[in-house]
């Protein structure tokens, strides 16, 4: 269905909810009810009547019983006086009222079945055959225009969908996502831990520790066999940085900065690009070191608000895989086309589909408009010559150059944004970066931004909900666990862990006394690939029995063809479904 199809089905579902709730609670007063991704909600002012979660299965009913009594929906204007006079001590719909008149624009009102609101339009031909497959999922509260200075309101969410299967499908796909709530699972499996003495800035424990350090050696082998050079540079910088940067007048705002008592002012880093600036220029360069491929994955820091912050996926304190590389006119093809082989070399090891989405020029750019003109041709040249799937994000380019967004759908179809390749001419000229050409004479470099994770914290919050904490070989904290049957073979699996460790496998042994089957459940619930149960008769053969946490039995192998079964798997990035 197409996008403003789906808007107006969803729009006139939130009417309908509205109807309902006003039947069932005349007293109510109704605000706003907008369509939005993947459903709509509608915000009430219910006074001292008090309405919950098990509430919304009687208005539903309320809803499904009207449906069929509403048909098309029909047009009507109504003066100021007429307006306000449908809403008799409604001092929000007033208040609305006021402001729409003050633009000119007409008061409109739309009305199906029985009931009408003030309402610029937007629904469907007829409600009563397409308001059918819904469902209202959950209430919270919502302060009237999002301001907390107003009064605390109910909204009432729900979803709509044009077929019954795409309903379904929907509702199973937020069922798996609370099951794969990355805050859930990561307490469950002891990743991460979130406290009030630092919010938006994680603790990572010990096996969230591992996985965060597996990420970064592997993006560090990728990244040294592709000729990028690794660096660090300071967290804490003076604000002129930042003024010549361009991120003073764009992005301070959103810095954690501070004032010394010798009266300068300093701030966190919130990102990378002018201290990789400043690494280039602090030596003459020459047209030979190009392209010049500097690498960093430096600690960041961003003032969010607090309302914002969302476990992982919306943090304050964040790594990133960064890399600033510096190249001549006539190199920025060939180097994106490296750059499209590393990204397909990342998304395709964690078995993500992706897409790009090429970013223009924003209303607060920096730079003459004729440089940026030339940036997007560029862009839009690479991009239709590398024959990737991309799409337009109009003025959704950085304040300094277009870009080149990457766009990863999840097992549940979800899409997320993640990396992303900057093209600059901009910051290269604000900090005077020169090299000396093959002409002898001095040429500004340009820039390319890359990361392919983004935030480290953002993307293990997506591999959390991706896998269902089911992690890949490779990326799990535990690779195997050693399960002795009885207290006499605790000697033999431990010994069995030794050598695992010896060969480089993350492996633990549970020598608890416990019975087998608590022990495998446990190993299942911790989600740990290899499950290696041994007892008399593999100890007196010197052989494992290998379950994988999926259930399947590989059956009795030799220690040796054991060891060599999980260092290939490991070796190969393997998942177990």
């Amino acid at each position: 269905m197409q996008k403003d199809k789906l808007h107006n089905l969803r729009h006139s579902a939130a009417h309908l909810l509205a109807a309902a709730v006003m039947e069932l609670y005349p007293r109510v007063k109704r605000t706003i009810g907008p369509a939005i991704e993947n459903g709509f909600y509608f915000d009430f002012d219910f006074g001292k009547s008090k309405v919950a979660e098990k509430d919304l299965e009687k208005i539903e009913k309320k809803m499904h019983k009207l449906a069929p009594t509403w048909a098309e929906f029909s047009r009507h204007e109504l003066s100021v006086e007429k307006s306000k006079a449908e809403y008799p001590e409604n001092e929000y719909k007033h208040e609305l009222i006021d402001e729409i008149a003050k633009t000119g624009k007409l008061l409109t009102f739309y009305k199906s079945g029985n009931y009408w609101d003030l309402c610029e339009g937007g629904h469907v031909k007829n409600g009563a055959k397409e308001l059918k497959h819904f469902k209202l999922l959950n209430i919270a509260g919502a302060y009237w225009r999002g301001d907390e200075k107003n009064k605390m309101l109910t909204r009432i969410y729900g979803t709509i969908w044009p077929t019954k299967e795409e309903l379904d499908k929907h509702l199973w796909q937020l069922e798996q996502a609370e099951l794969r709530n990355h805050k859930k699972v990561g307490q469950e499996l002891e990743l991460f831990y979130l406290h009030e003495s630092a919010p938006g800035m994680p603790y990572w424990l010990p096996n969230g520790t591992i996985l965060y350090n597996a990420l970064v050696d592997f993006w560090r082998d990728e990244h040294k066999k592709a000729g990028y050079k690794e660096v660090v540079s300071p967290l804490v910088n003076k604000k002129e940085l930042f003024i010549t940067s361009g991120h003073f007048n764009h992005f301070w705002q959103d810095m954690f900065h501070f004032e010394t008592e010798e009266g300068e002012e300093y701030a966190l880093k919130a990102m990378n690009c002018p201290n990789a600036m400043i690494l280039f220029k602090h030596k003459s360069r020459s047209y030979r070191e190009l392209p010049l491929r500097l690498s960093d994955i430096d600690t960041l820091h961003r003032n969010e608000l607090s309302g914002t912050l969302n476990g992982l996926l919306r943090v304050r304190e964040f790594k990133q895989d960064d890399a600033h590389i510096y190249v001549a006119e006539d190199q920025i093809e060939e180097e994106f086309k490296n750059i499209f082989k590393l990204v397909e070399r990342f998304y395709s090891v964690f078995g993500m589909d992706y897409y790009f989405r090429f970013s223009t020029r924003p209303d607060n750019f920096m730079g003459d408009i004729e440089t940026w003109d030339k940036a997007e041709k560029n862009l839009k040249k690479i991009l239709d010559d590398s024959g990737k799937k991309y799409i337009l994000g109009k003025k959704e380019g950085a304040f300094y150059g277009p870009k080149i967004d990457i766009l990863m759908n999840d097992i549940l179809g979800r899409e997320w944004q993640t990396g992303t390749i900057q093209l600059d001419f901009q910051m290269p000229k604000r900090f005077g970066l020169v090299y000396i050409g093959e002409d002898g004479k001095k040429h500004t470099p340009v820039v390319i931004h890359k990361v392919i994770y983004g935030s480290l914290e953002r993307f293990i919050g997506i591999l959390i909900e991706h896998y269902g904490g089911a992690f890949p070989i490779w990326l799990s904290p535990v690779q195997a666990i050693v399960l002795p049957i009885t207290e006499r073979n605790t000697q033999y699996a431990n010994s069995l862990r030794v050598q695992l460790e010896n060969e480089g496998i993350r492996a633990e042994s549970n020598t608890r006394q416990e019975t087998l089957k608590a022990k495998i459940r446990d190993a299942q619930v911790q989600k740990i690939p290899y499950i290696l149960v041994v007892g008399d008769r593999e100890e007196s053969t010197q052989s494992v029995a290998v379950r994988l946490r999926n259930g399947q039995d590989l059956g009795a192998l030799k220690i040796k063809d054991s060891l060599g079964v999980i260092k290939k798997a490991i070796a190969e990035k393997q998942n177990i479904e």
